[in-house]
């Protein structure tokens, strides 16, 4: 039998990643790898430090969700300080963590995902035209659009927070930025304007009225209700993925996991999804049914990544680099995350499923996981986010509680912080002893779904989903670049240090 060994290094995803895959005569993926090039060493960094350092070092670990990671070193800190954030600080942190998930969702589908519908192997396709129009690169005019609103909505963050990326405003037992009425009044004008606008260009409808399709044909009765849903990029996408048989496109693990979150402030009128203290609830969601998350289920597989030890909970695991490759068994400097033993796919995906969200649910039943049905769930997931921004928004004007609870400091202690980043799930485990970090590793979404292989040869979930897809091309394998790219992988995140001795 011919095989075909193909190296594809991807641009558009954030940082450095290389996809290794074979084809045989039939041009079909018979094994796939994902590789993480570079060597992440953030963790060893906070490694003597004062614990608070973590607060102004990791937000430097990405400068795309960068307030996620603050989010997480915060959780953890207040964990192992034992402190209750105060509703008000609750409400700013969820408040800037939400507005950071809708740039990354809208400047992802706009930016890295969509130009691919403009290239060569769809030109062909009857909306090619129009997909030219709208995503060309640089001068498409969704495009452009994408960049000049996202621009505006994360100044959010920069009101609340002082600036954006890496601000280090979330302290343990709070925040420590006390905004003004003014600042409120200034954030709800930004919101309004963003809302309005993601009405009329990416829903073609109200929010209301999107909330009310909840199943499958209540999406196609939308679709075919007026042509401002039809014109919509949502109703475009729609149209154009379904056409071109991305809902039949890397299927991957079908275990998916969320966290959930984030929390909810005691005092609150928006209600969690599944009616706990989440705005999203926690699970891990298969063909089985729902079962409950539990962290310590977590462990970091290194069987096929360049470290030294043994699989291991994030509170015990270090990150050591062993540049011996095993014969050619390790690939990745990635380490491979599993939950009980298994990989599972984390993102917004995975986080609806959990939250039972019935359309996508039947949807996943259905047609199953793929290319089409994570792109839809990133780019309605705004939909969901921005009534609660607002209520938040609308609570913190009205409410005369503090921003801040004081805490006992503690030599000897241990924390977590887990969070539903952009991506998927962002973990953040800290141990202190005498009064300084003895250990701190970091689990990022994209370590999740970008993973190598584990002990027991078992891949992670996009070198699964890659596996059994045709290409059509080898030398221009767009449909194993829209599979990547579906799984929005942040490398950034997994890169962080590079020794130059």
């Amino acid at each position: 039998m011919t095989i075909i060994k193909k190296i594809l290094p991807l641009n558009r995803v954030e940082g450095d990643i290389e996809i290794h895959f074979e084809l045989d005569e039939n041009h079909r993926v018979t094994d796939a790898r994902s590789v993480g090039t570079l060597y992440r060493g953030i963790e060893n960094l906070m490694t003597g430090r004062a614990p608070l350092d973590s607060l102004v070092i990791t937000p430097r670990i990405c400068g795309i969700c960068t307030t996620a990671h603050l989010n997480a070193a915060a959780k953890a800190l207040d964990m192992a300080f034992s402190v209750r954030v105060p509703d008000n600080a609750q409400r700013l942190r969820n408040v800037t963590l939400l507005v950071e998930h809708i740039q990354n969702d809208l400047r992802h589908f706009f930016l890295l995902f969509m130009p691919d519908c403009t290239r060569t192997p769809y030109k062909d396709h009857p909306m090619h035209g129009e997909a030219l129009h709208r995503f060309r690169v640089l001068k498409g005019e969704s495009t452009i659009q994408i960049v000049q609103e996202t621009k505006k909505i994360i100044e959010i963050i920069a009101i609340l927070g002082g600036q954006w990326p890496h601000s280090s405003f979330m302290v343990p037992g709070g925040v420590v930025s006390v905004p003004s009425s003014n600042d409120i009044f200034q954030c709800r004008h930004i919101l309004r304007n963003f809302v309005k606008w993601y009405e009329r260009r990416v829903l073609g409808c109200t929010i209301a009225r999107w909330q009310e399709v909840i199943t499958r044909k209540d999406l196609e009765a939308w679709l075919g209700e007026s042509p401002l849903h039809q014109q919509s990029e949502l109703g475009f996408f729609i149209q154009f993925a379904l056409s071109a048989g991305l809902d039949q496109l890397g299927r991957g693990c079908e275990t998916f996991i969320s966290c959930g979150g984030p929390e909810l402030p005691a005092q609150t009128h928006v209600k969690g999804v599944g009616g706990g203290n989440s705005f999203l609830p926690s699970g891990l969601f298969s063909s089985d049914g729902l079962s409950p998350f539990d962290q310590q289920h977590i462990a970091e597989d290194i069987s096929c990544a360049f470290y030294h030890g043994t699989t291991s909970h994030p509170f015990e695991g270090r990150t050591m680099p062993d540049l011996d490759d095993a014969g050619g068994r390790k690939y990745s400097w990635a380490k491979a995350p599993r939950y009980n033993g298994k990989p599972a796919e984390t993102g917004p995906l995975a986080d609806l499923l959990v939250a039972g969200m019935p359309l996508f649910v039947e949807l996943n039943r259905t047609i199953g996981a793929s290319v089409f049905l994570r792109e839809f769930a990133r780019l309605v997931r705004p939909a969901l986010l921005l009534p609660a921004i607002e209520q938040w928004l609308r609570e913190m004007a009205d409410c005369s509680s503090t921003f801040f609870q004081d805490y006992p400091v503690s030599d000897a202690a241990k924390g977590y912080g887990l969070v539903l980043a952009s991506r998927g799930i962002l973990g953040h485990w800290v141990r202190i002893e005498d009064g300084k970090v003895a250990n701190y590793q970091v689990i990022t979404p994209t370590a999740w779904n970008a993973s190598p292989m584990d002990a027991k040869g078992v891949h992670g979930p996009c070198e699964q989903a890659i596996i059994g897809t045709r290409v059509h091309d080898p030398d221009d394998p767009v449909a194993v670049e829209q599979i990547v790219r579906s799984f929005d992988p942040c490398l950034v995140c997994t890169v962080h240090a590079v020794d130059l001795r």
